[in-house]
């Protein structure tokens, strides 16, 4: 029987339905950023996280730059709305504390070198033997087994051996991902497996272990030059901004200084641009420019008039034109930019995050739930700030606590 769907808004006057993951608690040993990226969606959709740092420092993310108002950038991106526990997984006390935490918990990530989980007890299969409905994840460079399993695998030397830098820059120089492309995929991946054995759960009263590594993860982001290399024989060149293929596709400077990207996908499109856009009609229909076969055999000449005319405009005039005459385009953005993009701004993406620098901007996550409560995005951690309060949730009196601040064993 057809049904009306659901509305994309709540009622009026009613209460906006709850996070989809209030009430579900993750613990993450975790570092760097895949882990903590997973986590922290997990944490942005409503989970309590408690991360569990190392008392002397913590995650090493905490040190890699003091950018943000004297916090590091890539922790404050990928740890707000989290717990700390500073923690000595090495002294049985601390691992007993892990324990007492994972008792009563619903997910378990880490992301340690390959085999430290293991040689604490605390990977994926030995933790879900011990808690059946545990969600636990591991998180590695290249997966736990295999030639490659011990290999020290930081974002880049991922994007290396996944063959992304082969296909990224210039036809004279490949160049990695400006982003950390191998670590963010395998944090989505972890996040959705996650949700994944979350559901799963609920029909079978089961948690269980999964498993993402980087370079899977990357691996599947390379499907289309991969399948085009595997099937068809040669791997796409290099082409900068370019498309190897269509013309014209690139970015082209402007009057003022920006560059201004544009992509023609057919004939007809190319022939508006002449003549609403390069003021030469009569390139609509020369041989030599008509059909996108012709226009890439002839890149060089067809780029060097699309650059001539953009070139005598400044980059809101130019993206005016094009997008009257029905040309897809966008700027070339600096990252400070995109900090400022009108879009953003009129789509009022930015909240306030609190932090122990004080406010930071950060953007709403990109999942919307409309009808239901914004994204709890928390504050971005101290080192140990939650492990006085953590520990006496445990039951733990102060004199213990004071002892095992003592003995180094949190912080």
């Amino acid at each position: 029987m057809d049904t009306d769907p659901a509305p994309a808004t709540a009622p009026r006057g009613a209460a906006p339905q709850p996070l989809p993951l209030a009430g579900i608690t993750v613990v993450a040993v975790e570092q760097a950023v895949s882990a903590p990226f997973a986590t922290r969606q997990l944490a942005d959709l409503g989970a309590r996280v408690i991360k569990v740092e190392r008392p002397d420092g913590g995650d090493f993310a905490r040190a890699y730059d003091t950018a943000a108002h004297g916090l590091a950038s890539h922790f404050v991106w990928a740890n707000r709305g989290k717990e700390s526990l500073a923690l000595d997984l090495k002294d049985p006390r601390g691992l007993e504390v892990l324990h007492e935490l994972l008792s009563g918990a619903d997910v378990f990530v880490q992301n340690l070198a390959q085999g430290a989980a293991a040689r604490l007890g605390i990977d994926a299969a030995a933790l879900c033997a011990r808690y059946p409905r545990l969600v636990a994840v591991d998180v590695s460079g290249y997966g736990p087994g295999g030639p490659y399993a011990h290999k020290r695998a930081y974002d880049m030397l991922v994007q290396c051996e996944a063959g992304l830098v082969s296909v990224t820059g210039t036809p004279e120089v490949p160049v990695k991902a400006g982003i950390p492309a191998a670590d963010i995929a395998a944090a989505m991946y972890a996040f959705s497996g996650v949700l994944a054995a979350l559901l799963r759960r609920g029909t079978t009263g089961r948690g269980g272990p999964v498993e993402v590594s980087m370079l899977d993860a990357l691996a599947e982001w390379m499907g289309h030059p991969l399948h085009h290399t595997m099937h068809g024989g040669e791997q796409p060149v290099r082409t900068g901004l370019a498309h190897a293929v269509i013309a014209p596709y690139d970015a082209y400077p402007t009057a003022d200084g920006d560059r201004v990207l544009l992509s023609v996908q057919n004939d007809r499109e190319w022939g508006r641009l002449a003549r609403q856009v390069l003021g030469r009609p009569d390139l609509a229909e020369d041989p030599a420019y008509a059909t996108n076969a012709a226009r890439t055999r002839g890149r060089e000449k067809t780029d060097a008039v699309v650059a001539e005319a953009l070139g005598r405009l400044g980059a809101d005039e130019a993206v005016r034109l094009l997008e009257a005459a029905g040309i897809a385009c966008a700027r070339l953005n600096s990252v400070a930019q995109l900090a400022a993009h009108p879009q953003l701004a009129a789509r009022d993406r930015w909240r306030q995050v609190d932090s122990p620098a004080g406010p930071l901007r950060a953007l709403l996550p990109p999942i919307g739930l409309p009808g239901g409560a914004e994204p709890r995005m928390g504050a971005v951690p101290a080192l140990g700030e939650h492990t006085d309060a953590l520990l006496r949730a445990l039951g733990m009196t102060g004199a213990q606590i004071t002892a095992l601040r003592r003995d180094g064993v949190i912080a």
